[in-house]
């Protein structure tokens, strides 16, 4: 059976779903093998919960981290501006 759960974003990052849904399997203590597809839906959907609000909160803080990053170059350069002479 297939249940269809991915989203279209979700799909075309199937590498990023895969390794959450490990980290998330393995906190749940469930191995990551055929016991799955006998998992039933609810569980499943639970599971995906789970992945996506990892994923959420994973691209939030490399964006945060690049936000950061963007402020401390700006700071650098009103510090120690570059004479053009």
């Amino acid at each position: 059976m297939s249940l269809n759960l991915l989203t279209s974003e979700e799909k075309e990052h199937k590498d990023d779903i895969i390794d959450v849904t490990e980290q998330v399997l393995d906190a749940e203590g469930i191995e990551c093998d055929s016991k799955v597809a006998k998992l039933p839906q609810e569980t499943i959907i639970k599971i995906l919960s789970e992945v996506r609000k990892r994923r959420r909160n994973a691209r939030a803080k490399k964006s945060e981290n690049i936000e950061e990053e963007k402020e401390i170059e700006v700071e650098g350069q009103i510090e120690s501006p570059v004479s053009a002479r």
